[in-house]
């Protein structure tokens, strides 16, 4: 039975509530199933009435939420769905963590009092709140990312390398990368997941390495004509190129030749190429972490002469072929010369 009358004041009421031991015939407890519901869904909380109801509240904690119609919460998110014989029924809308936890439902009728307890659980899908920032590093250093995350159930973690290889990198909330290579730059996705749903975040890594100059080509030019020499550098961060002919630095505008550098690639033009530009050159990339050059060779092309387009193979000849030529045609003559006479015959 109630231990007093119901009244007016909230601490003399709270007191009033029927609490009993499992040793109290006069009181019947029931406990619920838990509730598990998503943060910021509703749930409805439902208490069975029966037999003839005189008092009845709803308590979370040590705190009255609702006192038959009357609502003694402050929390505008609790609201009276149902009170009548056959239930007592409250919500309470975009829930958060601080629902999580046992309520009580107490009903005073007219034989006993009885008591029924449910314990809300809140789910909470993952949010990733602390992840590394991106960063840039020199080619073999160690590398450490972490990706931390709030949720319930408590969320797992995957790391993936997104590009340039998209391989399988870590399960853990942590990744180690020793020695890190050029190869394994690039964007790196954290994926937290529970029960709920995914968060999922990226981090991109800059792997500084020095630079790495392609082999040069030779080049082939017409006296007079336009040359072009390719110089093509692979580095982070891009590299600066110098061009040199022998041990001598060609600068831009220099005896007519231009310098064009774009990214990784610079090129050496010769607008008018004139007997004093054949011969070697050497192209240089550097940042730094280092440098690395390639030489070239720019030579002469000889075009083909008229007279040389028009001579047929083998009509070279020393300095006898001519008489020789002569004699064998009057040779040839006096033979059929005398084949004629024959045939008068």
């Amino acid at each position: 039975m109630l231990c007093c009358t119901w009244k007016e004041d909230l601490d003399y009421q709270m007191n009033c509530l029927p609490v009993h031991s499992q040793g109290d015939s006069q009181t019947d407890n029931k406990v619920m199933d838990n509730i598990t519901v998503r943060q910021g869904e509703t749930v409805f909380l439902r208490c069975p009435q029966g037999d003839i109801v005189t008092h009845t509240a709803w308590l979370n904690r040590s705190s009255i939420l609702y006192a038959g119609e009357d609502k003694w919460s402050v929390d505008p998110r609790v609201s009276l769905v149902t009170l009548n014989q056959e239930e007592f029924t409250i919500k309470i809308e975009d829930v958060d963590m601080t629902d999580e936890g046992p309520y009580i439902c107490a009903v005073q009728t007219s034989r006993r009092p009885r008591t029924t307890s449910v314990h809300i659980l809140i789910q909470v899908p993952p949010t990733i709140i602390n992840l590394s920032k991106g960063i840039v590093v020199n080619e073999g250093s160690n590398v450490t990312l972490m990706c931390q995350a709030s949720g319930k159930p408590e969320p797992s973690f995957t790391w993936k390398l997104l590009s340039p290889s998209g391989d399988l990198a870590s399960e853990d909330e942590y990744l180690d990368i020793p020695s890190i290579s050029r190869q394994r730059a690039g964007t790196y996705e954290c994926t937290a997941v529970n029960d709920i749903a995914t968060d999922v975040q990226t981090v991109e890594i800059t792997v500084n390495y020095a630079p790495s100059v392609s082999e040069g080509r030779d080049v082939g030019v017409t006296l007079g004509q336009r040359g072009l020499l390719e110089c093509e550098a692979d580095a982070v961060p891009e590299a600066d190129f110098e061009w040199y002919r022998d041990d001598r630095r060609i600068f831009n505008g220099f005896d007519g030749m231009e310098i064009e550098d774009a990214g990784q690639l610079s090129k050496l033009t010769f607008f008018n190429v004139s007997e004093a530009d054949y011969g070697n050159y050497t192209c240089i990339a550097i940042n730094k972490l280092g440098s690395s050059n390639t030489s070239f060779v720019l030579y002469e092309v000889i075009e083909p002469t008229s007279s040389t387009l028009l001579q047929e193979p083998g009509a070279v000849q020393d300095g006898n072929s001519g008489s020789m030529g002569t004699h064998v045609h009057t040779y040839t003559c006096l033979l059929l010369a005398i084949l004629q006479f024959l045939l008068r015959f």
